[in-house]
């Protein structure tokens, strides 16, 4: 019996998207100001996911909940694009990218027109007419092609609603995923907020014998909820249910995607939850376990979960999406990188915040990561441990001295490390407690003289839905040449 634990791909993965093609499972996740974005993974048994390609190598906006769909041997990954700073767009959008194969190439973004709506679900009714149901919970009709809309959003579904006395962050009514098996349409959303207490995210379901309703509410609601703050996954929540591998959408297993925060570790985002799906006597879909915790029992035919592992990179070959992507980048962002002898990444803003670092997911609950670091002309550049603009530590050069930051300022210390151009930086964060390290050249290891407590940089803190990050930066008028990346997840 092969057995996996949460999460089946760890690290900031929110709001996931699944879809089965055939006998292989594509999933896609919220990649918010992330670029490249929607970077797609594909599996045969739901435990086990490989990189395939970034569906959005330029995002026009932040990207917060998709879905993915097939209709007619084509597909289509339907994405709200919230403005960001550099964006055209004035209020939440929906745009639709479309491919002949999940591999790609995907088309550039489509607009759809529809405005202030977000966590599109695509569905087909039974007379073959296609539509998109948003938070809400509304929908629009969808032309043949997909690719415009058809009259107005209207309301369809109230919601159900919940106890008065669960602690939840707001009400909110959304992440809607369709689907249809036997003769019923099922509606699977998000209620109670997928921030603040640990106990507010929640699935909840309802069915109809027709899109156009009404909407009958599971009469067991929420079938997913953290109830209680000692259990090891918070805030599940933004559900796809999907067959288990093999198995015929009638009959058989299914499966839950959602996702949640790491008790203890909501600097690591939300991370991509895996449970089973069992359907009850009266056709409605149950969780079937109440703590997920643990070991589970993998799907029939999974193989074995990987365990963590490092890597190094000389950027011989620049892996963007795979394992880089910048943060909250302008257009055109990729032109301040060339590879070859290390990555020379030109310099931009005044210091780390604004500079649109280049970072790294983890999902390591303690790691080491470490970087040769050369500036060319008037610059700064170094490592941090990045969360957003206003919230990151770590420590960058200029020529003249180090540069040290914590929470989000550069700090009063003034750290007596060499004068020097080059120089190689070392990160550790154990469980939130970051040390961080330095030396010239093969010299002798300097271990820098303050310590931070990270476990305060997520997103309850800044009221950002993001994580915490491995990045480098490279600010001013000049550039940074970095070396011999090393990553290590620590046991």
């Amino acid at each position: 019996m092969t057995t996996f634990t949460n999460p089946i791909l760890p690290g900031d993965r929110p709001d996931p998207a699944v879809i089965r093609v055939g006998e292989e499972y594509w999933m896609t996740y919220s990649s918010f100001e992330a670029a490249p974005g929607l970077l797609l993974y594909r599996s045969r048994d739901l435990v086990n996911w490989t990189y395939v390609t970034a569906a959005l190598p330029e995002p026009i906006g932040n990207t917060f909940a998709v879905d993915i769909a097939e209709h007619d041997g084509r597909f289509f990954i339907y994405i709200p694009f919230i403005p960001a700073p550099w964006s055209e767009l004035t209020e939440p959008s929906i745009f639709v990218v479309h491919a002949d194969a999940m591999e790609g190439p995907w088309s550039a973004p489509v607009d759809l027109g529809i405005r202030g709506a977000i966590d599109p679900g695509h569905v087909v009714d039974a007379e073959g007419r296609r539509w998109l149901f948003t938070n809400g919970i509304r929908r629009i009709r969808l032309s043949d092609d997909g690719l415009s809309t058809i009259g107005e959003l209207e309301k369809v579904y109230d919601g159900w609603r919940y106890p008065d006395e669960w602690i939840t962050e707001a009400y909110a009514l959304e992440g809607p995923k369709l689907f249809r098996r036997g003769e019923w349409f099922y509606l699977v959303s998000a209620v109670g907020g997928t921030a603040g207490p640990p106990t507010g995210h929640m699935v909840i379901v309802a069915r109809s014998r027709s899109i156009d309703g009404p909407w009958e509410n599971h009469p067991r609601n929420p079938i997913a909820r953290t109830t209680d703050a000692a259990q090891k996954w918070w805030s599940r929540g933004h559900a796809t249910l999907v067959p288990a591998p093999g198995a015929a959408v009638e009959g058989g297993d299914w499966w839950m995607v959602s996702h949640g925060y790491e008790n203890g570790f909501r600097t690591l985002g939300r991370q991509i939850l895996l449970e089973p799906i069992r359907w009850s006597a009266d056709g409605w879909p149950e969780a079937a376990l109440d703590d997920i915790g643990g070991a589970l029992v993998a799907p029939r035919g999974a193989g074995a979960q990987p365990d963590a592992v490092g890597f190094d990179d000389d950027f011989a070959e620049l892996r963007l999406g795979e394992r880089w992507a910048f943060h909250a980048p302008g257009l055109g962002e990729a032109a301040r990188l060339t590879a070859g002898d290390g990555l020379r990444m030109a310099g931009k803003g005044a210091g780390p915040a604004d500079t649109s670092p280049l970072a790294i997911l983890t999902g390591a609950h303690a790691y080491e990561v470490e970087v040769d670091v050369e500036l060319e002309g008037d610059a700064e550049a170094g490592l941090l441990l990045f969360f957003n603009n206003r919230l990151f530590c770590g420590m960058g050069i200029d020529g003249e001295r180090m540069l040290s930051y914590s929470g989000g300022i550069r700090t009063h210390w003034r750290e007596p490390a060499p004068q020097t151009r080059r120089m190689t930086l070392r990160l550790r964060n154990d469980e939130h407690i970051v040390t961080g390290w330095y030396r010239v050249g093969d010299g002798k290891w300097t271990r820098h003289a303050i310590r931070y407590e990270t476990s305060g940089y997520h997103s309850n803190t800044i009221g950002d839905l993001l994580s915490l990050r491995p990045a480098l930066y490279a600010a001013g008028a000049g550039a940074a040449r970095f070396r011999d990346v090393r990553y290590r997840p620590l046991a």
